[in-house]
């Protein structure tokens, strides 16, 4: 159910309104009902005492569809399986040298009791597990 209770002059009510009507996605009917206190409610369910609104419809326009994927260029370079391997254990190799290296430094940080030392190789310490759990 929606409602709007204030006290709103009429352009603000007018804006209101076209608010209720965009953000509708289907035709809704819309009540306007002003009481005592000189308080205008909108809503789309009848309230005693309230006159219904006849509006015109809105123009909508439909969305931008979304973009299908090219297909891959033929001339797009090609690895084969044994290559792509090849990469894949030299990058693992490397960050596990890395990591190696960042708990060595994260145990020396630790010795000297540096807090920022110890904050720098634990954040580093963490995202190269992380990427290391991420490899195939």
């Amino acid at each position: 159910m929606l409602f709007f209770k204030r006290k709103i002059p009429l352009v603000h009510g007018a804006v209101a309104l076209l608010t209720l009507l965009f953000v509708s996605a289907s035709h809704a009917e819309i009540y306007k009902h002003v009481d005592a206190q000189g308080r205008v409610t909108y809503s789309n369910v009848p309230i005693k005492g309230a006159t219904k609104l006849n509006l015109e419809p809105l123009t909508t326009v439909p969305g931008p569809r979304a973009k299908t994927s090219a297909p891959t260029p033929a001339s797009f370079p090609k690895v084969d399986s044994d290559t792509q391997k090849k990469r894949d254990d030299t990058r693992r190799k490397i960050l596990e040298e890395e990591l190696a290296t960042e708990e060595k430094l994260l145990a020396d940080a630790a010795k000297k009791q540096s807090k920022e030392e110890i904050d720098l190789h634990e954040k580093n310490v963490s995202a190269l597990k992380k990427e290391l759990s991420s490899l195939k």
